[in-house]
């Protein structure tokens, strides 16, 4: 295995360590000799032995056969080739990559301050790591980063737009432009000269390193991105997947050997958490950064379990094959209801607390011992007290499950964390504290999706099914004992309360809050005293309330804020300028009277945005709509916008694929030559215009969506003279 260190001293060291991973297997005699007889003709480097092992849940210890691969660039083949040849056979530890096993192994993790002794030669004859994951306090290893940016005027450069090319470090700013080699040898200089340990890049695996390759490739002049001469870039290819109910675009990969190559638009962990909370990730999940980067969350808490399970002797299955449990339409009706909710009352409503319970699920898993083997578990199921509440499932009360052994740590971290963001006053340190606590946040998230997961390395639908119904009694054990204590519930939904009572403040919340944790067992904590928080309704049907669609002002002037354009990426800039202009204007209210004063001063803003989109001033940066693709572009029938965007870009030679995000401009809803209603902002050129009464549209239901609970109508946006409206039905920029 090939290690890159960064000395104390400064140095930067590339050294090899002996590494020889493990797979285990199983099978009926016959199938034993086969694959002795399989080892013995090929001129594998492998060990064999039979090992103890168990498998999840199992009481007893599984006899299995052992190998070890002596040259780990043979591993893949090697277990492919049995794999293939066995059919009978059962394998274990097959498709964990060789990276993370490393980690298990050698117990060590991304960052970590090691003490390692080296040979002459630069191989590792002992390593060890001096911190832990766990730790809180750990300081940032010293990177050198530069940073890499198209100098491009499209929101997306691989639309279009791209120009030069911009460097920054060490606090300075570049532009490099000329031909193309004039380029290749500024930017070989300054790495060169800087030797950076982070490539940083906004669209860098998509657009800027793959354009930077080609043209090195096609002038034939080096360009000095890896650190490891010998070793090519990694490249992985762009592909589209569904998660969570919608389609995603993953722009592939351009990895980096003895650096590190992070791409801001194209790593999740690293838009929502920044570098920090992407290390802290790597760091507990034992995931190597650059991978860290590009994958799902969940594959951060696959590897904590994988970690678990090698480190408790329990055999990971290759392709996993458990399928869920017989269950009568009746049973299927009971277990799987999901979180419960309970409807919002419409309106905006004054001196309101907010509860929630700190991590939820993730603490039912662990308080509740709830985890694939101990669902339904064989040794506890006639114990009254391992039933769950509602559904026929029980969980074990003999042996701590797998998942719960898992989350234990993350819980107990991120609450370290917490604890040291309310007690630190520095705004750095604040800063850094809430990303790895975010970070934490995100893991523990997908924990619980992954625990339903059917292709998850440790999911089972029958766990799932036995947090949420733990769930459901818990937020119903929290509405009572609030309602005992005199609080009106106005709204809940899985996790969090909303309570109104008349004169409580701060220390009566917080009285409630012990006496629920008390009861359920969890924690809960108040996230907040409302001076006013308001819940919409439905634009459908404006009877109907929506759980998820609220604006609330906080005791200390913050604002919360839930499903409105201000939150919606597809929202065009001005919408989301005249919502948030809105929302300060409400701001100055502290009760419902003061609230009820502000409309007229809201109305004038609705107006002088309508104004401003009438006369023409608008550019293309305040009305861009971004949409998603919900399928690959060609196969689309109807002419929707998203349909006539991604067409118009197909023709100016732009690969697309289902989930890309395109940015387009509504310049004429009505036309009857479909590509004339909309067009791409890649493509905008001196000559366009926007269809001012489409935005007009947009604008009025994105402030009614907050002012309609005030008994504010269309009739009162329009009051005013409509003179604008006269004007051409698009205002010509």
């Amino acid at each position: 295995m090939v290690v890159w260190l960064l000395g104390e001293d400064g140095r930067r060291l590339r050294a090899t360590d002996p590494f020889t991973p493990t797979f285990y297997l199983t099978a009926p005699l016959a199938g034993f000799d086969h694959i002795l007889r399989l080892l013995r003709q090929e001129s594998w480097r492998v060990t064999t032995r039979c090992v103890e092992r168990y498998e999840l849940g199992a009481i007893h210890s599984t006899t299995v056969m052992e190998i070890t691969v002596h040259a780990p660039t043979q591993f893949l083949h090697i277990t492919h080739r049995l794999i293939t040849a066995c059919p009978d056979a059962l394998f274990f530890h097959v498709d964990v990559s060789l990276p993370q096993r490393y980690f298990y192994d050698r117990r060590l993790f991304p960052s970590a301050h090691c003490e390692v002794e080296i040979t002459t030669d630069k191989r590792i004859r002992a390593i060890h790591a001096l911190d832990s994951p766990w730790d809180t306090e750990y300081t940032m290893p010293p990177f050198t980063i530069m940073e890499l940016s198209p100098d491009s005027s499209s929101p997306n450069p691989n639309h279009g737009g791209y120009g030069s090319l911009i460097v920054r470090i060490d606090g300075e700013e570049r532009v490099l432009e000329g031909d193309n080699a004039a380029i290749l040898h500024r930017l070989n200089t300054l790495l060169t000269r800087h030797d950076p340990d982070i490539l940083l890049t906004d669209w860098g695996d998509s657009c800027l390193l793959p354009r930077l390759m080609t043209m090195a490739q096609r002038l034939r002049l080096p360009l000095a991105l890896n650190r490891d001469e010998h070793r090519p870039v990694g490249t992985r290819t762009p592909r589209s997947y569904f998660s969570y109910g919608r389609i995603v675009s993953h722009a592939g990969a351009r990895t980096l050997s003895g650096r590190l190559h992070l791409d801001r638009h194209n790593s999740f962990a690293l838009a929502e958490t920044g570098l920090p909370g992407l290390i802290e990730q790597a760091r507990v999940a034992k995931v190597d950064l650059q991978h860290m980067a590009r994958t799902t969350t969940g594959t951060g808490i696959t590897s904590m379990q994988l970690e678990t399970a090698c480190r408790d002797g329990i055999l990971i299955p290759y392709r996993k094959q458990e399928p869920e449990q017989f269950k009568s339409a009746l049973d299927l009706l009971q277990a799987d209801q999901g979180g419960l909710v309970f409807a919002p009352i419409i309106g905006y409503h004054e001196q309101v607390g907010e509860l929630d319970f700190s991590s939820m699920y993730p603490s039912i898993m662990v308080r509740f011992n709830i985890s694939p083997e101990t669902v339904n578990c064989r040794c506890c199921r006639h114990d009254p007290a391992a039933r769950i509440p509602e559904i026929s499932h029980h969980t074990c009360r003999r042996r701590e499950g797998l998942v719960p052994r898992t989350l234990a740590p993350l819980l107990d971290k991120r609450t370290r964390y917490k604890q040291r963001l309310t007690a630190t006053t520095d705004p750095p340190a604040r800063t850094m504290l809430n990303q790895r606590q975010a970070a934490l946040k995100w893991l523990l998230v997908v924990s619980f999706g992954y625990l339903g997961y059917k292709n998850a390395r440790f999911g089972r639908i029958e766990a799932h099914e036995s947090v949420t119904a733990y769930s459901r009694e818990i937020l119903l054990q929290a509405k009572e004992t609030a309602e005992q204590q005199g609080y009106r519930l106005l709204h809940a939904i899985v996790d969090s309360l909303w309570l109104q009572k008349p004169g409580a403040g701060q220390g009566d919340y917080d009285r409630l809050a012990r006496m629920i944790t008390e009861r359920t067992g969890l924690p809960i904590t108040v996230e907040g005293l409302y001076h006013w928080i308001g819940f919409l309704p439905s634009r459908v049907n404006p009877q109907m309330p929506v759980p998820n669609q609220f604006v609330g002002l906080f005791d200390h002037g913050g604002m919360k804020i839930r499903g409105i354009e201000l939150r919606r990426r597809n929202a065009p800039l001005l919408i989301k300028r005249a919502q948030a202009e809105l929302l300060r204007c409400l701001s100055d209210a502290q009760t419902l009277a003061e609230l009820r004063n502000r409309i007229p001063a809201a109305l004038q803003i609705v107006r002088s945005y309508r104004r401003y989109l009438h006369d023409g001033h608008a550019t293309g940066e305040e009305l861009a709509i971004a949409t998603s693709l919900s399928r690959d572009p060609q196969t689309y029938r109807r002419h929707t916008p998203a349909m006539i965007a991604a067409q118009e870009l197909l023709a100016r030679g732009v690969s697309l694929q289902a989930g890309d995000t395109i940015q387009y401009i509504i310049t004429d809803a009505d036309a009857a030559y479909p590509a004339d209603r909309v067009r791409t902002v890649a493509g905008l050129d001196g000559t366009w215009s926007y269809d001012a009464a489409a935005y007009d549209i947009l604008l009025c239901k994105a402030a009614l969506a907050i002012l309609s609970p005030l008994g504010v109508t269309m009739v009162a946006l329009h009051s005013e003279s409509d003179t604008h409206e006269t004007n051409s039905r698009n205002a010509r920029l």
